[in-house]
């Protein structure tokens, strides 16, 4: 894989998220000029390790971590500015400065204290099957005041103060009647210390404030390399995923044009991230999970707790159908197949091929969540491997088992593995083809 000549690239997950696409993303930035980051909130989590140092990133694009490139936070991310600050800190302590090389959209809309509140409310009210599974990081509110657009808060609102105080106080004073009608005992909203907070935040942000939109048209028109980094995975789109098991944005690869400001044409390559087998965090259904000691297995070798939450991920067989669906809908060319060292042990790996519901076969991802829930995977058996592969750097070095595995996924969902991970760090990454 020729990484100088992949032009203006996507980098996008392609099942619940979780799947290492921070890792590529920051092995990628070495042949870009700017990384964008087009959709999600703090609800994300894009974790790299470099020389055994771990970054856990929210907001920032995870190119920030190499000096000289630029990142950039587009129109279609959820800020929430007190994050923001957190991570711009938190790295300038560990010496990485962004000054200068951060732009932050205008028209970002603006995660507030209410919409954090809604979340953690709305979530404790719903039961069952109707539980979302929430990161209550406010994200979902935020998108929905978006739609509703009277009682939204862009970035660029925080620096006519004036205006933003009249206008908060009238979404406050909406919002509190309306939790007072849904909720019991909602916490008390006070306007005037939220705008006091959200202007302090604007002034010490004001250096980062850009129309991105324009920017990017002009780093496309005189041949900058950009690099887009989706936040969560396909199957949490909106429109596309495993709704409503999904997140409030469009985190496939159909979001670039809306979420950056850029034409579709704009983008020349897409890198799907997979990891070798599936993981789950939250509600929804999930075919290929496991609840025996080989799921406990993966969890555990493979470190899988959220990056975000901390909570445990559901962990799976590799779903070739899930993946197929994701890498024809997004115009995946290239795949990156992380965490292959967590397998390493294993007799024998399943890969699920196709489902059966009701006595029929099905090839084809379904629409409808009451029909995923009751698919039976069909499973296909490949030997595994004992060897370690965490110190391989070239595909014909891997074990012949792991290396008809990963052929076997490419086969399976119709696009070119040309990435393997054997561990987290840059170092410890394959390329295929050059």
């Amino acid at each position: 894989m020729d990484l100088s000549n992949l032009g203006t690239t996507c980098v996008i997950g392609l099942f619940w998220g979780d799947e290492g696409k921070g890792k590529i993303v920051d092995v990628l930035t070495e042949y870009a000029d700017v990384v964008v980051r087009y959709n999600g909130g703090a609800n994300a989590g894009h974790t790299v390790v470099i020389e055994g140092e771990r970054f856990a990133l929210h907001l920032l694009p995870s190119g920030s971590l190499h000096g000289g490139k630029t990142g950039v936070i587009g129109p279609g991310v959820a800020l929430d500015p007190a994050v923001l600050l957190e991570e711009i800190d938190h790295l300038r302590g560990r010496g990485i400065d962004l000054t200068d090389r951060l732009k932050i959209s205008k028209r970002c809309h603006v995660v507030m204290p209410y919409h954090k509140a809604e979340d953690r409310l709305n979530e404790q009210v719903l039961t069952g099957k109707d539980k979302i599974g929430t990161t209550a990081r406010g994200i979902g509110p935020c998108y929905a005041d978006k739609m509703q657009r009277s009682s939204a808060v862009r970035f660029c609102d925080l620096f006519n103060p004036n205006e933003f105080r009249e206008r908060l106080g009238r979404i406050v004073r909406r919002k509190q009647a309306v939790f007072a009608a849904l909720y019991e005992n909602p916490e008390p909203l006070d306007a005037e210390a939220i705008a006091d907070q959200y202007l302090r935040y604007a002034d010490q942000l004001r250096n980062y404030l850009c129309d991105t939109t324009s920017y990017l048209q002009h780093c496309l028109q005189h041949g900058r390399k950009l690099l887009f980094e989706g936040a969560h995975g396909t199957l949490l789109d909106i429109d596309h995923g495993t709704y409503p098991y999904v997140t409030s944005s469009s985190s496939s690869a159909l979001g670039v044009p809306s979420g950056a400001g850029v034409p579709p044409s704009a983008v020349q390559s897409y890198v799907g991230v997979v990891k070798a087998y599936t993981t789950r965090v939250g509600q929804g259904p999930f075919p290929t999970e496991l609840f025996d000691e080989n799921g406990e297995r993966i969890r555990e070798r493979g470190h899988e707790y959220g990056t975000t939450t901390g909570r445990p991920r559901r962990c799976g067989w590799f779903d070739a159908v899930a993946g197929r669906y994701s890498v024809q809908m997004g115009g995946i060319g290239h795949v990156a197949v992380m965490h292959l060292d967590t397998l390493s042990g294993f007799d024998r790996l399943s890969i699920c091929t196709a489902y059966t519901v009701d006595g029929k076969r099905l090839d084809e991802f379904p629409a409808e969540v009451d029909v995923l829930e009751r698919v039976k995977p069909i499973y296909e058996s490949l030997p595994g491997w004992s060897e370690d592969l965490t110190s391989v750097r070239t595909f014909e070095d891997l074990p012949q088992a792991a290396r008809d595995y990963v052929l076997r996924i490419e086969e399976l969902i119709g696009a070119t593995v040309s990435i393997v991970s054997v561990g987290p760090e840059r170092s410890q990454t394959i390329f295929r083809n050059g």
